[in-house]
């Protein structure tokens, strides 16, 4: 448990934002049953990260689908087989937003799929999706707390989180969740948003570090980040195998001013200031994200393992 104590003393050293847990989880919650109707307005129904090569130009046509290829590429990071006898056939979402990997992930493995969310609105809104598309009977979602998952041990042998781990106050308990979940010989995999990995000479980021994510924080409901590499020690901490992370930061460099231009459009300015401050908040602090990213202090990582059988 080396390992873990080593991480904690790294993310109690950039420890910002709201330290209250009930508090937060009603932050979060509020935050995105207010912003996720806008959301899938302009961008659909994937509340993520989109995938893009680097250096390549970009049109706002371009982004869903990016959306997708992001979802592809983690799936062909983690290495998730094709073969109609090794593929998923049991997945949870962790952190579904309004569902759209869970329903994407389960027609493209026929497979069952839930969901969970802090947020009703969000948990409302994706089995209204999924049972429109006619996927009622494999897909269902409702509101739980990642860190406390209403499911046995074991039962899926795919663990999605995409975009949820940043949300979750402890990480320790976060990951052990994910692992506990998952069935023996599954996958998890974990896309998130980091800060950067600490040198061998460092004890914490610094102070102007801390500050930019303590404002990111304040907007985004955001608990004490941690690095990728303090990830990777959680998961060896928990026996999991086959680990492998990579820091996607550049190749979704575009999301964010896309977002920015998207909220900058009259359907876009109007629906933020209609939906409540929350949004607002969140919205104006789109920038500190791009700021973050240039600096080289947020990272968009990809770590994935396996359960052992």
């Amino acid at each position: 448990m080396a390992s873990v104590a080593a991480m904690n003393v790294v993310s109690s050293s950039a420890e910002v934002g709201i330290q209250n847990q009930q508090e937060l989880k009603k932050g979060i919650a509020d935050l995105y049953d207010e912003s996720s109707g806008i959301w899938e307005d302009i961008w659909g129904d994937h509340m993520h990260h989109g995938y893009y090569e680097p250096q390549s130009s970009v049109e706002l046509s371009d982004h869903r689908a990016a959306q997708i290829r992001m979802i592809e590429k983690a799936l062909s990071f983690a290495a998730i087989s094709e073969d109609p006898a090794k593929k998923p056939t049991s997945i949870v979402d962790v952190g579904c937003g309004i569902g759209g990997s869970s329903r994407y992930l389960a027609k493209k493995y026929s497979a069952t799929a839930k969901g969970i969310t802090l947020s009703p609105v969000q948990a409302e809104r994706a089995q209204a999706l999924a049972d429109a598309q006619g996927l009622g009977d494999k897909v269902s979602f409702q509101v739980a707390d990642a860190l406390n998952q209403p499911f046995p041990d074991g039962q899926f042998d795919l663990v999605w989180s995409m975009e949820s781990g940043e949300h979750m106050p402890n990480k320790e308990k976060f990951v052990g969740e994910l692992a506990r979940v998952a069935a023996p010989g599954g996958t998890i995999i974990l896309v998130t948003w980091c800060h950067r990995d600490l040198s061998p000479s460092e004890e914490s980021l610094t102070p102007e570090e801390k500050e930019l994510l303590n404002k990111i924080c304040k907007a985004f409901y955001l608990p004490a980040w941690c690095s990728t590499a303090d990830y990777v020690k959680l998961l060896q901490s928990n026996s999991l195998q086959d680990i492998k992370a990579e820091d996607w930061s550049e190749n979704v460099a575009p999301f964010w001013p896309a977002v920015i231009k998207s909220a900058l459009t009259w359907k876009g300015f109007t629906s933020v200031l209609r939906s409540g401050w929350k949004t607002i908040k969140a919205a104006l602090a789109m920038p500190l994200m791009i700021e973050g990213y240039k600096k080289g202090l947020i990272k968009f990582a990809i770590i994935t393992c396996r359960k052992p059988e």
